[in-house]
């Protein structure tokens, strides 16, 4: 056994009590890889979720599999070290900041000042982090009777890989890589410094200015959050509205939400150029429709606009596996790459980048590398039904189509839609300018998708999915009975409107008639 020296990664900066412990845990230093076995079952590349839940399924079933899990940076990947658990922690003290600065309204005078320990607030998340890291640890995936390497992967054949000075023979390999935050080739960024989600949770001190650079979820989430936390904040936006790719209705509620709490929006705006000044770092960006060139000066820059899949380093040309370097791995619906003997989940072949769709896409990929023999009783990936949420303050939630993606479709729909301010709940708590949009085949009460915009809207969207996966319909939702008061009745006040709808004069007539023997 030999061990494996590795780098110090951002997310374990400042080597603090509690970066001490996720190391341990995730990237213990004095680790030493095992001696591998003559030959595994499977070898995964990647210890992000998808990697994770492949090798933890695989060596669970206790049917004497051989598995082999590498990871060349942090097991648990970005989800626990700087994407879904560190962010929520943040999310979360930025809004105990907007409770109290709202509290007036529920007859509650705020203080003069509030104020943000932001070390403080950054400590608290590490403290989380490092507590729930031990179900990603080295230590517990051993403990499943999984060989664990540390180190860069890479193919050396169709049967082989190998991990520093170790080779790992395989029956079959899963490619698990993930993708990492891009970095935009604008003159002087580089010069400058900047964040991305690999670093920016790695900050100690709050930036007194800080430019956020794209209006997708990531940089709309930590605008709003760091701006809530005392930043002044400047979210960059190459297109006209923010979270272009939602529902246009649900992203204007989140966009006059910011402008409500006085972030400073730039929308149509390209970033042109960095310029280091003895003061800070000046972006130079143009806007569509004005001639006029703009400036704002800050303290740092946080890039959120777009993820680039892991392919470098992995030697794919050797073993016949197609890639786009901006799409990732090539797979089939079955999560087969053009190699059939390999497979891939997760961020690097899926556009669903979520901790969940890589959860969903792992299990898939266990059943079909392992027990569908030539081919028979294979999952598809395009069968999941899907639902995902933008963490902002209200929270947008969508699973399943959108009404411009039934009409490309050629299926005849029909909206409900239950605003917030017509649900008691939302009323006793304030959040009443959301909405719950459910969109059903016309005619039917089959749901085809669903958009909720509302604090906890994360929270409400799986009974929808739920109702989807099962094949229940809104006359279905119409029949549960729901708590009142919850937020949640507002779905069950669209599946009743939608009972509404199947009263047509000829039913009218027809219960008409029963109420004359009954």
């Amino acid at each position: 056994m030999t061990s494996h020296p590795l780098n110090l990664e951002p997310a374990l900066r400042p080597l603090n009590h509690y970066n001490r412990t996720l190391q341990a845990y995730v990237q213990p230093p004095n680790w030493a890889n095992p001696t591998p076995a003559h030959r595994y079952d499977l070898v995964v590349i990647g210890a992000g979720t998808a990697g994770l839940v492949v090798a933890a399924g695989a060596a669970g079933l206790d049917l004497g599999l051989k598995v082999a899990l590498v990871e060349k940076s942090l097991m648990g990947g970005d989800c626990l070290n700087v994407g879904c658990v560190p962010s929520k922690c943040v999310i979360r003290s930025s809004r105990v900041v907007a409770d109290m600065r709202q509290a007036s309204p529920f007859g509650i005078q705020p203080p003069p000042s509030i104020e943000v320990d932001f070390a403080a607030v950054m400590d608290r998340m590490r403290q989380i982090r490092a507590n729930i890291s031990h179900h990603d640890s080295v230590e517990r995936f051993s403990n499943l009777g999984i060989d664990v390497f540390l180190g860069q992967a890479h193919f050396v054949d169709g049967k082989t890989v190998q991990v520093g000075e170790h080779r790992l023979p395989f029956k079959k390999a899963v490619i698990a890589t993930g993708a990492r935050a891009h970095r935009p080739s604008v003159p002087g960024l580089a010069e400058a410094g900047f964040l991305t989600n690999e670093t920016v949770f790695s900050l100690t001190e709050r930036p007194r200015r800080l430019a956020v650079i794209g209006g997708g979820p990531i940089g709309c989430e930590l605008a709003q959050a760091f701006h809530r936390l005392g930043s002044e904040v400047t979210l960059l936006h190459r297109h006209g509205h923010l979270l272009d790719r939602e529902d246009t209705d649900a992203a204007d509620i989140v966009q006059q939400q910011l402008l409500k709490e006085q972030l400073n929006l730039v929308l149509d705006g390209t970033l042109e150029r960095v310029e280091t000044t003895t003061t800070g770092k000046l972006l130079h960006y143009s806007q569509t429709g004005s001639s006029a060139p703009q400036t704002v000066e800050v303290d740092e820059i946080l890039v959120g606009a777009g993820r680039v899949p892991n392919v470098d380093g992995l030697n794919l040309e050797a073993v016949g596996v197609e890639y786009d370097r901006r799409r990732g791995v090539v797979v089939n619906d079955h999560l087969q790459t053009t190699n059939p003997h390999i497979f891939a989940a997760g961020d690097i072949c899926m556009n669903w980048k979520f901790t969940h769709a890589a959860d969903a896409a792992a299990r898939i990929v266990i059943k079909n590398a392992l027990f569908s023999p030539f081919g028979l009783g294979r999952s598809k990936l395009s069968n999941l039904v899907m639902p995902w949420v933008t963490y902002t303050d209200p929270e947008i939630a969508h699973v399943g189509l959108y009404a411009h993606e039934a009409k490309q479709q050629g299926i005849e729909t029909d909206t409900i839609q239950i605003p917030f301010s017509s649900v008691d709940r939302a009323l006793a708590d304030g959040e009443s300018d959301g909405f719950l949009k459910i969109l059903h085949k016309k005619g039917s009460d089959k749901i085809l998708g669903a958009t909720i915009v509302a604090r906890h809207a994360g929270e409400m969207i799986s009974e929808i999915t739920l109702a989807m996966v099962t094949g229940q319909g809104l006359s279905a939702i119409s029949g549960v009975i729901h708590p009142y008061p919850t937020q949640a009745e507002a779905i069950k006040k669209a599946a009743d409107a939608y009972r509404r709808t199947l009263l047509t004069p000829r039913t009218k007539s027809l219960l008409t008639l029963l109420t004359r023997f009954s």
